[in-house]
């Protein structure tokens, strides 16, 4: 059933859209306003999933997340199931791979904010954390927007990470992008059509919705 790698998929990326947040802002406020000893190194380890190969990552987050893995042990002994080849694990795959893309957006909008409302809120009193929630977020909307859209579109199309991390178990971890490959091995070319034509006005419509958020900021 083609309908199920699309759902799955759209699971995925709306889970990996709503979680990331919750480490990407943190982040990228410490990146673009705190200093500190090994500031580059956070932010090297940070980007890092955008440049290496995403074969590179899922097996390195295979290797972690397998039963004899630091991540993939700790959860075993704690749900009694295994992390790889499971939703779960593909979801952590995603979060990581996904980091960088939720974090260089907002950083950027956090770094393009008018010193003074900071100075004002340090002058009214205001805790860092308070700041943060009453004067960076609010201020940050659009680049939130982006940056959030971005990720989205991004989780649906990943392939290399989600099929060392998760295999393609149909029904719960065979995503669309990799329903696609295998319809193109099997030569079955009209089912990869139809989940390319379903993917693709997705992807359009986000570059879009970035394009006019950037504008806006």
């Amino acid at each position: 059933m083609l309908y199920e790698p699309l759902m799955l998929s759209a699971k995925l990326a709306l889970i990996t859209t709503l979680l990331i947040p919750l480490a990407a802002a943190p982040l990228a406020y410490i990146l673009a306003f705190k200093r500190f000893t090994g500031k580059s190194l956070l932010d090297a380890l940070v980007s890092l999933p955008m440049v290496l190969p995403p074969t590179v990552l899922g097996f390195a987050l295979l290797v972690v997340m397998s039963p004899r893995g630091v991540v993939g042990g700790a959860w075993e002994s704690l749900t009694g199931q295994r992390l790889v080849f499971s939703f779960m694990g593909i979801l952590l795959a995603s979060l990581v791979y996904n980091l960088p893309f939720a974090v260089q957006p907002l950083r950027a909008g956090f770094e393009k904010l008018d010193p003074r409302l900071l100075e004002t809120a340090s002058v009214l009193g205001m805790s860092p954390l308070r700041t943060f929630f009453r004067v960076i977020l609010p201020c940050s909307l659009p680049g939130l927007c982006a940056s959030s859209v971005l990720v989205f579109a991004h989780s649906l199309g990943e392939f290399g990470v989600i099929l060392m991390v998760g295999g393609s178990i149909p029904g719960k971890t065979k995503v669309a992008s990799i329903a696609i490959y295998e319809a193109v091995e099997a030569l079955r070319y009209e089912d990869a059509f139809v989940l390319c034509l379903a993917l693709i006005p997705v992807s359009f419509a986000a570059l879009m919705f970035i394009n006019r958020m950037s504008g806006r900021r």
